[in-house]
């Protein structure tokens, strides 16, 4: 019987390891076999929503101002209702790209405020742009970022090239999650299913989202999904009807906002992780069942059970922690951390299967998919 159930974990890993894109390798990277650049560079406008933003945005906005694309180049942000001199901070930036700063209107029903911020500012640019960059308030640019996506979208003929941007991971809290939490994202979406025309898989990460303005046309603009809490993942979903997309693993975005500890970092995977399995208690259920053979049987056997039970535990933690090793690596962990949190990852496991279970708890209580001090969840079907 125990060596009945220790199998399952191990075929799971297997399944992990062989049969799901790849995922754990981390290969899917903007560095790798940078892209020609194009003849002629196309007209580009970058919208930025932004909502009590102004201890980052300085440095957001100056980066994307900072850019070096050689062709058109504008920034709009869009200031909803921020009340902390985000819109100010902002404004005093410089750099070659010219800002416009938009107040935002009142928030209307049946919007999402991120969508409907970013909605006024993809119709304030208007039809003059072949690109839009869509990319987050906190997100900080390299100064080369914005050519590169340009040459990447333009030799592929994207509809959509994002960057999932790098996150903080400076403290033991963000080395204990962070890291994890790219890792579950690549393994819900391979990038390289992503990126694979014969693939429904479809993702993007919000932070930094290179959208072609004809094809953002076809799916009826951001309305299309304005009641989205995973609006990024939408976005790719609808936008890889109507050509190729790709999200890569970047250095050259960053997240600029560390988190404060495990319990903010717990708020951001709750806002939308009840969304994720779409409001359904029997996902919801089947997702925690799943995680507890996936992460937590294997220890368990290893220390508790016996003779073959035993062995499978271990090697299916073996599995695990190996797996997780490319994208620790990527977030430069040092090599004995790499093993320790490696070994660490049924813990981490259990932690976002509790996050999960919050994020059903928030909703049920009409408290889910906060952001800004707004309840979004259940505005609206995703």
């Amino acid at each position: 019987m125990f060596l009945l159930l220790g199998l399952v974990p191990v075929a799971i890993w297997l399944v992990m390891l062989l049969a799901r894109g790849g995922f754990w390798l981390c290969r899917e990277r903007d560095s790798r076999d940078p892209a020609p650049e194009p003849a002629i560079w196309p007209r580009v406008v970058a919208v930025v929503p932004a909502r009590n933003e102004a201890d980052v945005i300085a440095h957001s906005i100056g980066s994307l101002r900072a850019q070096d694309y050689p062709g058109p180049f504008s920034v709009i942000l869009v200031d909803d209702g921020s009340t902390d001199g985000t819109a100010e901070a902002a404004s005093a930036t410089t750099g070659r790209a010219p800002l416009e700063v938009l107040r935002g209107e009142p928030l209307p029903a049946g919007w999402t405020g991120k969508l409907w911020a970013l909605s006024q500012g993809v119709r304030h640019a208007g039809s003059s742009p072949d690109y839009v960059l869509l990319t987050d308030a906190d997100i900080g640019h390299t100064p080369d970022n914005l050519r590169a996506l340009v040459a990447r979208a333009e030799a592929g003929r994207h509809s959509l090239v994002s960057l999932m941007a790098e996150l903080s991971c400076a403290t033991a809290a963000e080395r204990f999650l962070i890291p994890a939490f790219v890792f579950f994202f690549g393994m819900l979406y391979p990038f390289r299913w992503v990126a694979d025309a014969r693939a429904r898989t479809a993702a993007g990460a919000g932070g930094c989202m290179l959208v072609r303005r004809d094809a953002l046309q076809r799916i009826g603009g951001i309305a299309a999904i304005r009641t989205a809490i995973i609006d990024d993942c939408n976005l790719a979903r609808r936008l890889k009807e109507t050509g190729p997309i790709r999200l890569d693993l970047t250095r050259r975005a960053r997240s600029l906002r560390p988190y404060g500890g495990v319990a903010e970092i717990g708020r951001m995977v709750s806002r939308s992780a009840y969304a994720q399995l779409g409001y359904s208690p029997l996902l919801l259920a089947g997702t925690v069942l799943g995680m507890v053979l996936t992460y937590l049987l294997p220890p368990t056997l290893a220390v508790f059970g016996e003779g073959y039970a035993r062995i499978a535990g271990l090697a299916a933690w073996a599995m695990m922690a190996l797996a997780f090793q490319p994208m620790l690596r990527f977030y430069r962990v040092s090599p004995l951390g790499s093993v320790l949190w490696g070994l660490a990852l049924p813990v981490i496991g259990a932690a976002y299967t509790w996050f999960t279970l919050q994020s059903a708890l928030q909703v049920w209580r009409g408290k889910g998919g906060m952001w800004k001090g707004r309840a979004q969840a259940m505005a609206g079907g995703a």
